[in-house]
């Protein structure tokens, strides 16, 4: 039986009214079922009738998983099957926006039939993420921020790789760890990811509205303002250029500048500071309408997403200047510090792979800790490639301390930026009472720190002025 046009369907006379509100989109089959019982589109017997059918696409579905040789599998295995199926029921019922045109199809097709066009709802939804994907991928942003570039270049194709539509549709098969603006992660599967895609091409779309050094730049003073490596920290770059532009332009910038100057920042924290709650909403909407029009922006989807970021937005902004913090929202031109002399640690091109190995293997045959030692400074010219030698396990325990003692300052001050990275990240602290409460996992981290604590506190003192001299951009140890 063909399944009828949706707009040939005549308005069904029940006895009672569907509530949308006792309709979960998640899991939209059984509450559209649940609503039909209760309302008394369904009877009994019907909903009998939908569940055997249902138990026989299940059944046919795990004698295709097992390729015909058995008709059982695990109870994990049937749960994600059955979960694969009304996923695809969900997908085709879900399209028809419409509740009792859905009960309807329940109750006058064949569940066999409704589950195919599902499929083809699921497989054409994953084409389109397909060819979105495929448009991200050929012009991303360039910037060193880890989880974004990890989620383009390795997460979402394993995804793509991966994905099953028949009997893993509903999960969403990668770890994405880079954050949209806004997301909604109840959704799951192939359209959680094509809604991901979605709003990940338009905020790209945005940040390309700007300059990329200047992009970089915030990126950069972002960083250097909450005290950690904004490469490898998780945070939304969209978010970040939407407000410093909204910024930009309420301070008397232009709407394509990024940089916001001191002179700015004070013009902002005074307007703040002086205006109520509706006034600095006022204020923020202002210069975001402003934005839209001044970079002629005219996608309702961007200028929606641009208006709810822009709440958020408003509340923090709220928050900071009743709590005289505005600096932890309003990022700031920062002016260059001079470079460190590093003496050990130089930023040149890091060894290869192979080469790497064989080093690592010529420091774990030395029997002489001199003669290791020697090797190591001799080779190893990049804080990266002396991480990834301490982590290889080719020192033993004496001969930590004694490498450690031929760093200068400024070199277990960069060691120090990685070791005490959590601590750090929260602001300037005691360097010495850091150290006093630290306990690390990692060997060579704890050999570190006995080091450190057995240093004079005029070292110690000296070590700490240099950690937060030294910016995070300077250096590569990941």
């Amino acid at each position: 039986m063909e399944l009828a046009n949706p707009s040939s369907i005549q308005t069904l006379v029940v006895q009672g009214k569907i509530k949308k509100s006792y309709l979960s989109k998640y899991q939209y089959t059984i509450s559209l079922i649940n609503e039909g019982l209760r309302t008394r589109i369904l009877d009994i017997q019907e909903v009998y009738d939908i569940q055997s059918q249902l138990i026989l696409i299940l059944k046919n579905l795990i004698r295709r998983y097992t390729q015909g040789e058995s008709s059982s599998v695990s109870f994990e295995t049937a749960e994600g099957i059955l979960a694969s199926m009304m996923y695809a029921l969900d997908a085709y019922l879900l399209q028809l926006d419409d509740p009792e045109k859905a009960i309807f199809y329940l109750k006058s097709y064949h569940i066999q039939e409704i589950y195919d066009k599902g499929i083809e709802v699921v497989r054409q939804c994953f084409e389109e993420t397909k060819e979105l994907y495929r448009e991200i991928r050929v012009h991303p942003l360039d910037v060193a921020v880890e989880a974004y570039n990890m989620t383009i270049e390795e997460s979402l194709p394993i995804f793509l790789k991966k994905y099953n539509i028949l009997f893993d549709a509903h999960n969403t098969m990668a770890s994405i760890d880079y954050p949209l603006a806004i997301d909604d992660m109840r959704i799951q599967g192939v359209f959680y990811i094509k809604q991901y895609l979605e709003r990940l091409k338009m905020e790209m779309e945005f940040c390309r509205l700007f300059k990329i050094q200047d992009l970089q730049e915030t990126l950069i003073n972002f960083g250097r303002i909450c005290g950690f490596d904004y490469r490898i920290e998780l945070f939304n770059i969209f978010e970040l250029v939407l407000n410093n532009a909204i910024f930009s332009v309420l301070s008397g910038g232009d709407a394509s500048d990024l940089k916001i100057s001191v002179n700015q920042y004070n013009q902002l924290a005074s307007l703040f500071t002086l205006l109520d709650e509706s006034q600095i909403r006022f204020a923020i909407y202002t210069a975001k309408d402003r934005l839209q029009v001044d970079l002629n922006i005219s996608n309702p989807n961007m200028i929606n997403y641009m208006t709810q970021c822009t709440d958020e937005l408003v509340q923090r902004v709220i928050h900071a200047a009743k709590y005289n913090s505005l600096n932890s929202v309003i990022i700031t031109k920062k002016e260059d510090k001079p470079k460190s002399m590093m003496v050990l640690f130089k930023e040149a091109d890091g060894m290869s792979d192979y080469h790497f190995r064989i080093l690592v293997e010529a420091i774990t045959e030395c029997h002489q800790t001199e003669d290791k030692i020697q090797l190591i400074k001799s080779n190893i010219h990049s804080v990266q490639d002396f991480v990834d030698m301490l982590n290889s396990n080719c020192l033993f325990s004496e001969e930590y301390r004694v490498l450690f003692e031929t760093l200068g300052e400024i070199e277990l001050a960069i060691l120090a930026k990685m070791v005490f990275y959590e601590e750090l990240r929260n602001g300037p602290m005691d360097f010495s009472l850091i150290v006093t409460e630290k306990e690390p996992d990692i060997e060579w981290q704890l050999h570190y720190v006995e080091l450190i604590k057995g240093l004079s506190k005029d070292r110690i003192a000296s070590i700490e002025e240099y950690i937060y001299d030294i910016d995070y951009e300077e250096i590569k140890f990941y």
